[in-house]
């Protein structure tokens, strides 16, 4: 008999492959979590800022740079587009408080 067939006979190719399985979805579940943490995590940064620079009427560029930066990375994790609208407004707002009208 050899030695594949031995390891047959008592299931160890099973008992590999199930192991295999529980540890691959294991990761994947922990994969989502992580990627829903970080999007949750920019979005609600993304919303601070925008309310910061509503109350001043403005955003200054390099927060306007940060900002799309947030976006475009909560973005590209498969964001559902609830941010968008606030993406356009905050990049509409005037750079600086000169500019206020």
């Amino acid at each position: 008999m050899t030695l594949i067939a031995v390891l047959q006979l008592f299931g160890i190719p099973t008992i590999f492959s199930t192991a295999i399985i529980a540890v691959a979805v294991t990761f994947g579940k922990r994969i989502k979590a992580v990627k829903l943490g970080v999007q949750a995590m920019l979005r609600a940064q993304m919303i601070s800022e925008y309310n910061k620079a509503k109350d001043k009427g403005y955003a200054p560029i390099y927060a306007k740079d940060n900002f799309q930066n947030m976006w475009d990375n909560y973005h590209n994790l498969g964001a559902n587009g609830v941010m968008d609208g606030i993406k356009d407004q905050y990049l509409a707002m005037p750079n600086r408080k000169e500019d206020i009208e």
